[in-house]
């Protein structure tokens, strides 16, 4: 099925999005080595830059990264001058070449002298340090396998229940009639494309590789925009069977699934505005998309094959969560061992990411002394996975949810409720660098002759996919109402010298009167939740009496 014409060649203003972006694709492709130039030297500026600023700080310190940059610049540079003059100069050391091999016997036989003398010279108790760092990681290497192994047997048997009976529903119809009438709404309501349209809600149950199964016959007559939006929508959300995994964390369930079902519309509004369509799509009749509804016989069949595909994805979250959480550790150690150097052993890839996206966890509404957490979340979830962040984010869940205390050497502990909310939204998306590579080849595999289209659009997804999410955290910031702490509003609302009689005191006063339970003459309990309340209740009964409450008690 080959693509059609313009819908309308006479309205040259709907072209003009497309013309503007392979006019830039062109330059980029023209000025291609002039721009890695430019990047390769301010690289090396930068580079330059740490070293002598490290140098002049404390050269001792600096010395094995003077001696890694130089030796990095040798064969940067070594490997410049081979691919140019590589004949000339391999000419030219051929007399030297031919020193060696004449006289490597000898050579050989000094060097091993003085490795002896180095051995020999060693300090015992530099041999007894070394053996203990491997010790050290060893054990560290242990106890992150080890509660990587508990958490993986606690995630599972949520996983596999889930995807039997996904796996059910398919079977029995009933999905794949769900999956046709949400793309129906979301195509008469926004005016998407069948195809793209059921994309879109198939994202809300199965995730980016398996959601373009469901329109497997119609990808290689796609349009490029209709690519494009079919990538959008599954960088934008999660499957339903890793919502459970979330869930198990602690994250709040309610909000991750209305967040995976905003991201659909969602996903077709960013996609068409980073990619309007231009061209007529083949398939333009809803009824015309047919769902496969799996080859199982019977229903404990369908049990089956969906409880032995989660066996699969469990494995594939252990060892993604052993290697991403692997590499999170070496790049902080990385940062923190470059940070020494220059007098700032605290710089982390975590510290770095919360300044670069804490521009934007402002604008989606986090407060101020939350934005950083949220932004070092999010670049979490955009560099390594989603994964990974939803953890993180669960240790601050689970601090608040504790009660301990909010900060601990200056260090936050934990977010407020209406930041982890906001933080859920913009975390629910396959949007990372991981995922890219798993979309282009999944959606190749199912249409090679449109790899080329699926390549160009791939990164283009990829931003447009963070867009969606972030956008639906910012609908879900301005819309959430967290519910009131009353404990906490009365202790810091009545240490204000001027406090308001607002909706919020008298309902928070209202449950504190409820919460009492009086003895006798100053002899009361007060409820649960409002521990050494006595003052509070006091100013309670000054601004907000009620007549079914003694306040003279």
């Amino acid at each position: 099925m080959g693509r059609k014409k313009d819908r309308c060649p006479s309205d040259k203003g709907s072209h003009f999005p497309e013309r503007k972006m392979e006019a830039f694709q062109g330059y980029l492709a023209e000025h291609k080595d002039q721009i890695h130039l430019i990047i390769y030297l301010v690289l090396a500026a930068g580079l330059v830059a740490i070293v002598i600023t490290a140098c002049l700080l404390n050269f001792n310190r600096a010395f094995v990264l003077l001696v890694i940059s130089l030796v990095t610049v040798f064969f940067l540079v070594w490997d410049w001058m081979m691919e140019r003059y590589g004949d000339r100069v391999w000419e030219e050391l051929s007399s030297t070449r031919d020193l060696l091999s004449r006289n490597w016997f000898w050579i050989r036989c000094r060097d091993s002298e003085k490795t002896l003398k180095t051995h020999c010279a060693l300090p015992a108790h530099d041999e007894q340090i070394i053996l203990m760092m491997m010790v050290v990681m060893e054990m560290m290497m242990m106890m992150m396998m080890m509660m990587i192994i508990v958490h993986s047997l606690q995630v599972m048997p949520i996983l596999v229940f889930l995807s039997s009976v996904i796996s059910i529903l398919y079977y029995i119809g009933f999905m794949p009639w769900l999956i046709h009438k949400i793309g129906f709404i979301m195509q008469v309501t926004m005016g998407t494309s069948p195809a793209e349209s059921m994309a879109a809600a198939g994202n809300i149950f199965l995730g980016h590789t398996e959601s373009p199964l469901l329109i497997r016959p119609y990808i290689s007559g796609l349009t490029r925009s209709e690519i494009h939006a079919v990538m959008t929508g599954g960088f934008a959300g999660v499957s339903g069977t890793i919502l459970g995994a979330y869930i198990s964390f602690g994250v709040e369930a309610t909000h991750l699934l209305t967040a995976s079902v905003m991201s659909a519309p969602a996903s077709l509004a960013i996609a068409k505005m980073f990619w309007p369509e231009t061209e007529t799509p083949s398939a333009t009749a809803s009824h015309a998309i047919k769902i496969d509804h799996g080859e199982s016989k019977n229903v404990l069949e369908a049990a089956s094959q969906g409880a032995s595909c989660a066996v699969g994805l469990v494995a594939n979250i252990v060892v993604n969560l052993i290697a991403f959480l692997a590499l999170l550790a070496f790049l902080d150690a990385a940062f923190s061992w470059l940070g020494g150097m220059l007098d700032c052993p605290q710089l982390s890839f975590s510290l770095i990411c919360s300044y670069v996206f804490m521009p934007l966890s402002l604008i989606m509404g986090v407060s101020w002394e939350d934005s950083f957490i949220v932004a070092e979340l999010i670049g979490m979830k955009t560099i390594i996975n989603e994964f990974v962040a939803y953890q993180k984010l669960s240790e601050f869940i689970s601090r608040r949810k504790a009660g301990g205390p909010e900060y601990v050497d200056n260090v936050k502990q934990y977010i407020s409720v209406h930041s982890e909310t906001i933080a859920t939204y913009a975390l629910c998306g396959f949007s990372n660098l991981a995922s890219l590579g798993m979309s282009i080849g999944a959606l190749s595999s199912l249409a090679p002759d449109r790899r080329a289209d699926i390549s160009s659009c791939a990164f283009r997804s990829l931003i447009a996919g963070s867009v969606s999410c972030f956008m639906t955290a910012c609908i879900a910031g301005m819309l959430y109402i967290p519910d009131l702490q009353c404990s906490r509003f009365l202790s810091t609302e009545f240490i204000n010298t001027n406090v308001t009689n607002s909706s919020q005191l008298v309902t928070c006063c209202t449950q504190l009167y409820n919460s009492v339970t009086a003895h006798e003459l100053l002899n009361m309990t007060i409820g649960e939740g409002f521990n050494q309340s006595s003052l509070s209740l006091q100013h309670c009964c000054t601004l907000t009496p009620l007549t079914h409450f003694n306040c003279s008690l």
